[in-house]
């Protein structure tokens, strides 16, 4: 059985295929990447695909039998236009399944929604592909606050407007053996799996990141609109105006949903602190 993973280059595409690899062999894992150069310390084939090229997944998807489809990072609309060409090569190919990294969050209502909306029309496409399918919404990762911590420090807290909601965080090396086994298990097909760790809040997450790195962080709210202000004059109108609505969707409930992990994976998820402390090993 021949799986391919795309984006393989990126951080979640690598950890899919490390997994993949200790499960069937690198020889039955095949790599796709826009720049296949940024792919080949993967130890395993790879072969290009730009998700704006159907032919270069004509070309990419010869003699696979699974497709992981890693969710594009463009605009809602065109990453839509993307996906289909990844399917409509996949079906063109005799893929016999596919598999898709969905999100957790809001369908309306804030400015990350319509982000959520394009992943949810990618996940019907994949559905009525007439392959076999399995749809897995991701948990927001807990990397990037890690990675941020230094800044945290320099701040003396973490601001946002999330307030009281809940967030339920994953990492990408949890998602990345969870889509290994939804990848080579018929049991995952035609499952919509919430990927998500355990359900904190930001005060929460600060005090975990003391204990495990030894801080002094606090959480301090701020309103939507001046977190808004604030992100975009950091990070342009676009990013900054996504990040909000990540944030509003957490204070509004859209973050706190059940687990499927167990599930999907055949072990519990890691805990928010030891997600942590395996992350702080994997730096040192």
């Amino acid at each position: 059985m021949k799986i391919a993973v795309t984006s393989a280059s990126g951080k979640l595409g690598t950890s899919i295929v490390k997994h993949l690899i200790n499960i069937i062999g690198k020889d039955n894992v095949i790599g796709i990447a826009r720049t296949p150069e940024r792919a080949t310390h993967l130890g395993i084939e790879i072969r290009k695909g730009d998700y704006n090229n159907r032919e270069d997944f004509n070309e990419a998807l010869k003699g696979v039998n699974v497709i992981l489809l890693v969710s594009g990072m463009d605009q809602p609309d065109q990453r839509i236009i993307q996906h289909r060409n990844v399917i409509e090569a996949a079906k063109n190919n005799g893929v016999d399944k596919i598999v898709y990294t969905s999100i957790v969050g809001a369908e309306e209502n804030n400015a990350f929604s319509p982000i959520v909306q394009s992943n949810r029309q990618t996940e019907k496409d994949v559905q009525d592909s007439g392959l076999e399918w399995v749809i897995g919404r991701n948990g927001i990762y807990i990397e990037p606050d890690l990675e941020y911590i230094d800044t945290y420090v320099k701040e003396g807290e973490i601001r946002n407007c999330a307030a009281d909601g809940k967030c339920t965080y994953t990492s990408r090396e949890e998602l990345g053996y969870a889509y290994a086994k939804m990848l080579t298990e018929d049991k995952h097909n035609k499952k919509v799996y919430n990927l998500v760790g355990d359900a904190i809040t930001q005060s929460q997450l600060a005090d975990d990141i003391n204990q495990v790195f030894n801080t002094n962080l606090v959480f301090n709210s701020v309103s939507v609109e001046a977190y808004r202000a604030e992100r975009t004059a950091a990070l342009g109108d676009f990013m900054g105006t996504v990040i909000a609505g990540i944030y509003e969707g957490i204070k509004n409930g859209a973050n706190d949903v059940p687990s499927d992990f167990e599930t999907a994976a055949g072990r519990p998820h890691l805990s928010t602190t030891e997600m942590m402390e395996a992350f702080k090993t994997s730096q040192d």
